[in-house]
């Protein structure tokens, strides 16, 4: 009796399910995009349709991609065992359980498990070592799902041993397919109710879904479900319906994972481009998906010394004013400012000068620290005894506020680091700059120069994680 009354139940549940997962593919053949993956002759749907999947996978994308989908049509594919854990809620002790059930099939039965972990990228690194010696021994085949970038969430040893497979949002044709699916099946959809689906709210859901099935679907269910018959017993979906059911667009946006990465290096990319329309969306973006907006300046203050530096000087200012102003009002109000310095240093000249700070750091790596001139040393405190300090000039004595001493160890003499372009402000700095280093090298005999070439973006960034 009571595996009657849990049938009984478990045929109510699927029933009550929400529309996404009642109208679930089953099949390959009912499976709605990522053709790039399992289309006609493609190697996973070879694999799948052949039950040979005999090594690792990892499928990784957005939302409502259909990653548990594949991993279920796998389920009704295949004649292996197949488990469903959540990484969320599924410990070391459900794991463990589930590799003596797997030990047991093959030592009976001679029977593959293929373990499906939704969301893998939740397990921490204990947890994922105590899975790969299971899946290194060919005790279960993993089926691993996440959002994140396994890459970087999934430990090397793990990826070594699976094929990962990146699922893309679904185009708008592909939703438009789903939702129209949902509307004639009789079995599992509405294919038994009179629906009228306008096409201007199903484009709407469509567009605002951004190719997100579960979200296009679940808005669609919102709509029929909270929508009353007309007097001829059909259910009408206006635009007006659909705009109420779907109202807010879904954004991808992880503030620890890669979408948050992603967005970040595009606006910063969009402003040191210099197009202020790009920089303003993927500023939009950030801000509409809940991104601190403190992260947002403290980035533009470091792109106003990184890449404007001394074409505007003003850049540093603007930036800094802007994460004051941010602090003293907050939002709504405080996006002013942020837009501001964002426009301000989108528009300003560009300069990547202050990276020569990274070429006088190379500089002593490579040849080491050597000491400060004598005259250059504080003669505040051994200037009696050791002559400290002795013979440097005052430059505020002399006209221009210049004297062309000796500043560098003297066998670094002729080195230039800084090369000033001829961007905006830089190029007033650099028409000074060539008068007072001729007048050095005259004054000191000068003979050999040497300009330090630019560091390429590897080695700047090599060099700032040495800092570190």
């Amino acid at each position: 009796m009571p595996d009657l009354f849990d049938h009984a139940l478990y045929e109510r549940m699927k029933q009550e399910a929400p529309l996404a997962a009642r109208m679930r593919p089953r099949t390959l053949e009912e499976f709605v995009g990522q053709e790039h993956i399992i289309g006609e002759g493609k190697l996973l749907r070879r694999a799948i349709e052949a039950d040979r999947l005999f090594s690792s996978i990892i499928l990784w994308g957005p939302p409502g991609t259909g990653k548990t989908t594949l991993a279920q049509v796998i389920a009704n594919t295949t004649k292996s065992h197949f488990v469903t854990i959540s990484a969320i809620l599924a410990g070391k002790a459900d794991l463990r359980a589930i590799i003596e059930g797997a030990l047991e099939r093959r030592r009976l039965h001679n029977t593959r498990t293929l373990l499906f972990v939704d969301e893998v990228h939740r397990w921490n690194k204990a947890q994922q070592d105590a899975l790969l010696p299971h899946v290194e021994a060919g005790v279960v085949t993993l089926i691993g799902a996440t959002t994140e970038n396994p890459y970087f969430e999934v430990i090397k040893a793990l990826i070594s041993r699976s094929r990962v497979f990146q699922l893309r949002n679904l185009n708008q044709q592909e939703t438009g397919i789903l939702l129209d699916r949902a509307l004639a099946d009789k079995e599992r959809g509405y294919g038994n109710k009179r629906i009228l689906l306008d096409p201007d709210a199903r484009a709407h859901l469509i567009e605002v879904a951004s190719g997100d099935a579960r979200n296009a679907l679940n808005a669609l269910e919102l709509a029929v479900e909270s929508t009353a018959p007309d007097e001829e017993g059909i259910v009408r979906i206006t635009l007006e319906v659909a705009q109420e059911s779907i109202q807010r667009r879904a954004v991808l946006y992880d503030k620890d994972g890669d979408a948050h990465y992603d967005t970040i290096s595009a606006f910063i990319k969009s402003v040191r481009g210099s197009d202020p329309d790009a920089a303003l969306y993927w500023l939009a973006k950030m801000i509409y998906a809940g991104e601190d907006p403190r992260f947002i300046l403290r980035r533009l203050i470091i792109l106003a010394g990184d890449d404007i530096g001394l074409a505007d000087p003003m850049g540093l200012v603007v930036a800094s004013s802007a994460a004051q102003a941010f602090d003293y009002i907050g939002l709504p109000e405080g996006i002013y400012p942020i837009v501001e310095a964002t426009l301000y240093l989108a528009t300003a000249p560009k300069s990547n000068s202050a990276g020569a700070y990274f070429k006088a750091m190379k500089k002593i790596e490579d040849e080491g620290q050597i000491s400060v001139p004598r005259h250059l040393m504080d003669g505040s405190r051994d200037a009696a005894a050791m002559g400290h300090g002795k013979d440097y000039v005052y430059p505020h004595e002399f006209e221009g506020h210049f004297a062309p001493q000796q500043y560098l160890p003297k066998r670094l003499l002729g080195t230039y680091f800084y090369s000033p372009t001829e961007e905006g402000y830089e190029s007033q700095v650099k028409s000074r700059l060539q008068r007072w280093r001729e007048a050095q090298r005259k004054a000191l005999g000068i003979t050999k120069v040497e300009n330090v070439p630019d560091m390429s973006e590897e080695q700047i960034q090599e060099m700032k994680r040495k800092i570190k």
